[in-house]
């Protein structure tokens, strides 16, 4: 489950909304255990990703460096690679 967040700062371009939000659900999920909620958890489970797209959001806006930004296609190159080493079969391209 976790393996899916990735790191979102210092990047150029920067993180979009919706990659902050991707990991807050992936965050959300790891710690409550649930892929998909009950009806009687749903509600909290969306105000939980909510919340913490807000702050991660607000983390990764705060954040200073002084490193030039990752580029994301070579990061995604780089990936790839380590992929194709661990498991030895080519990972696909993601679609933009």
């Amino acid at each position: 489950m976790c393996r899916n967040i990735k790191t979102l700062f210092n990047f150029d371009p920067p993180a979009t909304e919706e990659e902050i939000r991707a990991a807050s659900l992936q965050f959300v999920r790891k710690l409550s255990g649930f892929t998909k909620p009950s009806k009687a958890n749903e509600a909290v489970f969306n105000r939980a990703i909510e919340e913490t797209a807000e702050v991660a959001e607000r983390l990764i806006r705060s954040l200073v460096t002084e490193a030039e930004p990752r580029d994301r296609d070579i990061e995604a190159e780089r990936a790839r690679e380590r992929a194709l080493k661990r498991f030895g079969t080519p990972v696909k391209k993601a679609t933009a």
